[in-house]
Order: structure tokens, then C-alpha cells, then sequence
């Protein structure tokens, strides 16, 4: 981390008028190396690099739908130094990635630098949390040792009925929290509570400094019920687990590019760059990460580059990114449809067969399964996943899976894990 930092500052020190420069620096290295020491992205690029950026294959998450192993550089196969994980799934299709130790310090370093705009300190901060949790014993531990350890309190997603948010108003008058972050929809839901309760958090919870929403669309709406209701200022991140914080909201309230450690590209259907002020398909180049080629990275949004982006400092205008409606199940509970993530992890494994996967909600206690793979699913993994629905929804739900060659996309390009059709 101290390395990381270090030269963190040092590029945060760049002029403007160098940035260009330094961009095109690290993409050519980053390409260089991968080209030079990663055989999966040698085969997908061929014989020689290109002379130019937009030659480059444009890679897609079924592009990486291989064993993690096949994918590694030479000299970061070795798991000690690795951050290893997978794709949340929130867009439907599910991938393994690795990401090497310095540029996982690297995406820390920016979170440190961000957050620390609205006055939080990792080490110290306490953070309420509204995010999932894994049922299983060993899994429940990790996660909530991990939370002691960061400074946090989790709220599970899995239960969001009015007795379960009154408990969460609850800790909230008994602790110092200092900020909320978590998944999007679940802290809109905890905010339409306090308004029908007339109640204003940072009223009953005076240590609030800021929300940071993720994973999910936030709305101008909803952005400004959390401020109502809250009483603090509401921030904005956009990322994915594989690429960190792509960009967050800005003491200007500009929604700000981490240009620090990565390259947005806006490309057009046939992966030309559109102007600024364009939209497109937004497009990745990780900087750092050497173990596992992020490089021209269709992240599967669609996204609008401000017409006062710089180099140093572009500013996205718009993304349509994820959104996700709620399970309103028989007994009248409701869950995120994110919890599905935690439900279909049961059959994500790192041999690439389930490609992707939609939900849909047809009826209280009805789910349609759509799903693409090489194989069809298994009796074993049907009984898992029906399982795990039990645990983490309710018991008695019925479950359709039908397997498909190919599952159509939304007019933004994405897939959306989860539907509600009530």
C-alpha cells in the first residue's frame, strides 16, 4: 500500500498538460506487456500489436468465459499474489479474474483518495453497510470478520420488510455511523421508510457525513429523496468488481472518471470512438493490472462523456448501468433482486459452462430461470439452486429453467439478472 500510494500522488502531481502523454504511456506498456506475456491475449490480438490504439481487439465478458488459469500472465499464477474473484453477476453473465497485488493497492489508493473528499477515513470511519451476506456458516463469519476488521455494520439485503428497517433505524440511533454505502436500491427502499415515518436519519444519527450509493442506477428522484431523508449529501459510484471504482461524484458534483487507473473509451456499434457528448458503448483499459488483460474491456453499459472532459479529468454526463427491482414473495416480504446473485452462485463455477442467466418473477411464488451454457444444468445443480433460494428468500418456490442459445439483451446492451413481471 505504501508503494501504491506513492505513486498514486506521483501521477495525481501530472499536469493537464502532460496527462495525454501519460495515458498513451501506460496503455502502450500495459499492451506490451500482455501482448509479450499473456498467451490468451496474444491469441486474441495475433502475430504482431497494431500500429494503432483502435486496432486493438474490443474484448467482451464472453471473451473471458475461460478457466482462470488459461488467462494468468507469466510469473502471476501464484494465488498468494493474486486478489482472485468473480463478476457479480448483476448483468447476467458471470466471470472468474485476477487481479495482481499492486494494482489491487492501486484501486485501494483511489478509494482512500476519493472518499476522502467527503471527509472519510478507512481506518477509522464507521461505514453502514447495506449489502448481502452468504448464508453459510463459514461464508456468514468471513464476511461479518471482515466487516469488524473494515470499520463497518452490514445490513443484509435479504430482508427488507418494515420490521427489518425499523431494527435498521434502530442501530442507526445507537451508533456513530459516518457514512452509508451499499447497493442502490435497498438504501432508496430504508429512505422511502423514513419518509412515511417523517423522520430525517441524520436527526436520530448526528455522526452521518455522506451516502455512497453502487452497484445500481441511482436516480435524480431517488438522489434526492436520500438527501431529504438523510440529511447528508448523496455520492455516486460506478464500477465493477473487476475494474474497481470507474468513476464517482465530485465535490462539484460532477461525476468524475478515475483517470488514474483506467482509460474510458466511448465506441459506437462498430467500435469507432463517438465525439464527446456522444452516447456509446463504454469501453475499458485497466492501467495496472498485469496478472489479467483488462484492455478495451466492454463493460456492457452504455455511457455519455461530457463535452468538458479532459485527459486528467473526464466526466461521465450519463451511464444506463444496472438496475435491479425488488422480490415480493408469498408471505409478503421483499428481498433486492440482487439477492439472486447470492442464489445462482451456487452454479457459477470457473470452468466457464453457464455463460449467462436472467431471472424473471411471473407470480408471487413463480421464477422463469433462462440460461445459457455449454451443458445443461444438472439435477444436482437444479436441487442447489432451489436450495439456496430457500435460504436466502423462502421456502415453496417454484422454479422454471429452460436453457437458451441466446437470451436477448435490453436497448442498453445489458442483461438484466433480475425482472419482476407482477
Amino acid at each position: 500500500m505504501k508503494k501504491a500510494k506513492e505513486e498514486y500522488e506521483r501521477i495525481l502531481s501530472i499536469p493537464e498538460a502532460e496527462y495525454e502523454d501519460y495515458i498513451n504511456q501506460k496503455k502502450k506498456e500495459i499492451v506490451t506487456f500482455h501482448f509479450e506475456n499473456n498467451a490468451f491475449y496474444k491469441n486474441l490480438v495475433g502475430n504482431s500489436l497494431p500500429d494503432k490504439w483502435h486496432q486493438l481487439p474490443v474484448m467482451t465478458k464472453a471473451d473471458y468465459q475461460k478457466p482462470l488459469e488459461q488467462k494468468l500472465s507469466i510469473g502471476y499464477n501464484n494465488p498468494k499474489h493474486l486478489y482472485t474473484n468473480k463478476t457479480s453477476g448483476s448483468t447476467g453473465t458471470p466471470m472468474f479474474f485476477a487481479i495482481d497485488k499492486f494494482a489491487h493497492a492501486m484501486t485501494w489508493a483511489n478509494i482512500i483518495y476519493k472518499y476522502g473528499w467527503y471527509g472519510i477515513d478507512l481506518n477509522s470511519s464507521y461505514q453502514a453497510r447495506f449489502y448481502g451476506i452468504p448464508k453459510d456458516f463459514i461464508g456468514y463469519r468471513k464476511e461479518r470478520l471482515k466487516d469488524f476488521l473494515g470499520k463497518r455494520y452490514r445490513f443484509s439485503i435479504f430482508d427488507l420488510t418494515d420490521d427489518a428497517l425499523e431494527r435498521i433505524l434502530k442501530k442507526f440511533k445507537s451508533t456513530p455511523f459516518q457514512y452509508i454505502n451499499g447497493y442502490t436500491s435497498s438504501i432508496v427502499l430504508f429512505a422511502n421508510y423514513l419518509e412515511s415515518k417523517g423522520i430525517v436519519l441524520r436527526a436520530v444519527c448526528p455522526t452521518l457525513k455522506v451516502c455512497i450509493t453502487t452497484a445500481e442506477m441511482l436516480f435524480d428522484k431517488d438522489k434526492a429523496l436520500l438527501e431529504k431523508q438523510f440529511g447528508v449529501r448523496v455520492v455516486n459510484e460506478y464500477g465493477a468488481s473487476e475494474t474497481g471504482i470507474l468513476a464517482i461524484t465530485n465535490l462539484e458534483d460532477d461525476w468524475q472518471v478515475s483517470s488514474e487507473l483506467s482509460f474510458i473509451e466511448i465506441l459506437d456499434e462498430n467500435n469507432n470512438p463517438v465525439p464527446l457528448g456522444a452516447e456509446g458503448k463504454v469501453v475499458v483499459t485497466n492501467l495496472f493490472n498485469k496478472a489479467h488483460p483488462f484492455i478495451r474491456y466492454e463493460i456492457g453499459d452504455m455511457g455519455v462523456l461530457d463535452e468538458k472532459s479532459t485527459f486528467k479529468k473526464p466526466i461521465f454526463k450519463h451511464i444506463t448501468g444496472r438496475t435491479n427491482d425488488f422480490v415480493v414473495l408469498p408471505s409478503g416480504k421483499k428481498a433486492s433482486g440482487l439477492t439472486f446473485y447470492y442464489v445462482t452462485k451456487t452454479v457459477m463455477q470457473n470452468d466457464g459452462n453457464i455463460q449467462e442467466f436472467v431471472i424473471k418473477q411471473i407470480a408471487r411464488d413463480t421464477f422463469e430461470v433462462l440460461y445459457k451454457s455449454n451443458e445443461p444444468l444438472t439435477a444436482i445443480q437444479i436441487i442447489n439452486i432451489k436450495a439456496a433460494a430457500k435460504t436466502y428468500l423462502e421456502p415453496n418456490l417454484n422454479f422454471n429453467f429452460t436453457r437458451k442459445d441466446f437470451i436477448p439483451r435490453s436497448k442498453s446492451g445489458k442483461l438484466k439478472q433480475f425482472e419482476s413481471l407482477i
